[in-house]
């Protein structure tokens, strides 16, 4: 306690700050990186004219609220005031668009990844750019705003994404981490810059726009993991702690996406290693040794916060479904007069799903929140669906809800896996999808037909990673790679439980997958007769 309060008084520690899709995360580590403190935010995007956003002041509430929460957990724990911290970072759930004007003001609501409108754009990139640019990507924003003929966009100045714009009102620098920029445009893994060449093509596709700016002016300038990102300026320490205490001159790291701080959080950065992250959403990343055979519509290809060519599976529903009928179930609970805890009903129910058939007895769960590019769903319909000889309990109810979260995930990972013969050392599962021990962790093993790990900082996720990259920042010595550092300083030493696929669950999830995949017409089908 007294030395963790030390490292408090004299700044050695490192904070992460992570904006989720329903939680925003600080977490603040010392110099083992260990968790010291933390704090939490909820929020909710909004469904405005169509899109789905976040206002500029929902999202300076809750940055500012889960700062303040983690600066309350260091004083009730340590007795100090927050004052000094070694270095910060922020990351965001991924890409989107946000575009300023000459004045720094937004011109258009945000536009997070979930929204599905820019699909025209991402065809004609992908086909014109020959390479697979997904409709969350930045670019593919801006070139559905080009089409759409939008007035706003001659008056563009700037375009980032969400952690980005924290960043840049922190510190007055306009730059991003290269995990991240891989998904606003195409990267160029010798240069670690934007693909030039591509650069060239979509300045050529829209050039009888004669807009005043070329696409290379108006975005980020790209840093890699480890590089100064700029300080915490006097302004930028009064917008992060509304109580004044926090000292300015704080080193940031780059900015990364939630994609890049999930690969740190599972240590998931060399080459033939891969990892899961499990949320609101949920992706997974295999770091490549090559290019691709070929295009693929289902795999984005991005970085690692150093610059390494990645596979990415990401898809836009996982948990919320979950989370939806966990509600109903807790109801039923207090109608009953129970008073079990949400936590204590996750767990006893997703053990539950441990005991249901292989198969899930013929009960299939679309947890379609919002649309899936990669199963060809415009539009969310959730909904359970079984034939009458299904064995319909609960067991098969739960084990088909936890199946239905990686479902969309596991057809990507056959294309990548199996179509393309990527070879995978480790993958390792994060989020708070793998908080109950084994069950997730099982299934994901029969879903992949590989074994799958989960560490200590399972639960911690992004915001945890983050810390890990702001520590780097000044905590690595002369010369020394991510790599080595997160070897040698992070992760020597720590847990690690690894449970090996079982032959009747991958046949099981095999024999479910056929039948989700037959079941989809039901699910566009909904999506048109439900309005």
């Amino acid at each position: 306690m007294e030395n963790v309060k030390n490292a408090i008084l004299q700044g050695k520690t490192a904070l992460g700050i992570e904006f989720g899709s329903t939680r925003i995360k600080a977490i603040l580590i010392d110099e083992t990186h260990a968790v010291i403190a933390s704090g939490s935010h909820t929020w909710e995007n909004r469904y405005v004219d169509g899109i789905w956003t976040y206002t500029l002041e929902d999202i300076r509430v809750g940055l500012q609220d889960a700062y303040a929460d983690m600066a309350r957990d260091v004083k009730e724990k340590y007795g100090v005031t927050l004052t000094k911290i070694g270095a910060i970072g922020f990351s965001a759930m991924m890409h989107g668009y946000m575009v300023f004007d000459e004045k720094d003001e937004l011109l258009v609501p945000f536009r997070t990844w979930r929204n599905n409108n820019a699909a025209p754009a991402s065809e004609i990139l992908t086909r014109e750019l020959g390479y697979h640019i997904p409709a969350r990507w930045s670019i593919a924003h801006l070139y559905q705003a080009i089409l759409n003929g939008e007035e706003h966009v001659s008056k563009i100045k700037y375009q980032t994404t969400l952690e980005g714009y924290i960043h840049w009102m922190l510190t007055g620098e306009k730059v991003l981490g290269i995990g991240e920029a891989s998904g606003m445009f195409p990267i160029d893994i010798k240069t670690k810059q934007y693909n030039k060449t591509m650069l060239d093509k979509f300045n050529a596709l829209i050039a009888d726009k004669n807009y005043p700016w070329k696409v290379e002016d108006i975005f980020p300038k790209i840093l890699l993991a480890g590089e100064n990102a700029g300080y915490l300026t006097e302004k930028g320490a009064k917008f992060l702690d509304v109580s004044g205490n926090l000292q300015a001159g704080i080193p940031l790291a780059p900015p990364e996406g939630d994609a890049g701080t999930g690969m740190i959080a599972t240590n998931s950065i060399k080459r033939r290693t891969g990892n899961v992250s499990a949320g609101t959403s949920i992706f997974g990343m295999v770091v490549l040794e090559e290019d691709l055979k070929k295009v693929h519509d289902e795999i984005d290809l991005v970085t690692t916060p150093v610059g390494d060519l990645v596979g990415m599976v990401h898809c836009n529903n996982c948990t919320s479904d979950i989370n939806a009928w966990m509600g109903v179930f807790s109801e039923i609970a207090k109608a009953t007069g129970s008073s079990i805890s949400t936590g204590d009903l996750f767990v006893t129910l997703f053990h539950k799903a441990l005991e249901g058939d292989e198969d899930c007895g013929g009960v299939i769960t679309y947890n379609y929140f919002s649309g899936e590019h990669i199963t060809n769903v415009e539009e969310g319909r959730p909904m359970v669906v079984r034939s009458t000889e299904s064995k319909f309990n609960l067991p098969n109810v739960m084990r088909s809800m936890v199946y239905s979260a990686m479902s969309t995930l596991k057809v990507g990972l056959d294309i990548l896996l199996k179509e393309e013969g990527v070879k995978l050392d480790s993958i390792l599962g994060h989020g708070g999808l793998f908080k109950t021990k084994g069950v997730a962790q099982s299934f994901l093993a029969a879903a992949i037909d590989a074994p799958v790990s989960v560490m200590e900082t399972a639960g911690e996720g992004g915001a945890w990673g983050m810390a890990v990259l702001a520590a780097y920042v000044v905590g690595k010595e002369e010369g020394e790679s991510l790599e080595d550092y997160l070897d040698n300083k992070v992760f020597a030493g720590m847990a690690k439980e690894t449970l090996s696929p079982d032959e009747k669950a991958v046949a099981g999830f095999n024999a479910y997958i056929e039948r989700y995949k037959s079941g989809l017409a039901v699910e566009r089908t909904a999506v048109t007769a439900l309005q």
